[in-house]
């Protein structure tokens, strides 16, 4: 009878290293790692993946399957319920590091089975609702982050000056100040003083798209 750790790693913060100390923190004695990397929970099935589908041609009954969290072994609810079903049909024990929960196909009451069979399903219910929560927040957030940068190129650039500089340069050209006195007491460039002198209400416009 062996104990088998899945590991699935699917983003550059985890590491399979890290979720075995987890699990040899918790008392696991592992004696073999069967990892999958970069592989996702949602799209790619278990039995698909590289290593994941290894786990279906080397667990013997009285084995121990042991894994950090039901999400690692996917984020689809029925390929996670099919899977720890089938383990459970042959014979295997599944363990979790988190919450210390184990799952068999030994009890026979079938009071004991309804039970298990829902904290199953509740799970992989909520491995996939994570999923899904972090997926709608992923497209929102790129969604956000187009609509900035459709609204930025719309207002063309920020203007290099501020509401103050603008208003005083306008005074000063208006009372024929020299352009080099007006960089020095303004502080802008001579450049941004010329695009203010000669296109007064582009500038003006500019400053009131960017809410200035």
């Amino acid at each position: 009878m062996a104990t088998i750790f899945y590991a699935r790693v699917s983003t550059t913060d985890q590491t399979v290293e890290h979720q075995r100390t987890q699990a040899e923190a918790a008392g696991f004695k592992i004696d073999r790692i069967v990892s999958d990397h970069g592989v996702s929970g949602i799209s790619t099935r278990l039995a698909e993946r590289p290593e994941g589908k290894r786990l279906f041609d080397i667990l013997r009954s009285g084995d121990t399957l042991v894994v950090r969290w039901i999400d690692r072994l996917g984020r689809n609810y029925s390929d996670v319920c099919d899977a720890i079903r089938e383990f459970m049909r042959r014979g295997v024990v599944i363990r979790t590091v988190i919450n210390g929960l184990t799952f068999d196909g030994a009890t026979k009451d079938p009071m004991q089975q309804a039970v298990r069979d829902a904290l199953i399903a509740f799970m992989a219910a909520t491995a996939q609702a994570n999923a899904e929560a972090v997926k709608e927040a992923q497209r929102g957030g790129i969604a956000l982050a187009r609509a900035k940068e459709k609204e930025t190129k719309y207002r063309g650039r920020k203007p290099s000056y501020t509401r103050a500089q603008f208003n005083a340069t306008v005074a000063l050209l208006e009372q024929g100040t020299g352009i080099s006195a007006i960089s020095s007491a303004t502080t802008l460039s001579r450049q941004s003083i010329y695009r203010i002198r000669d296109q007064r209400a582009a500038a003006e416009a500019s400053l009131a798209s960017w809410g200035l």
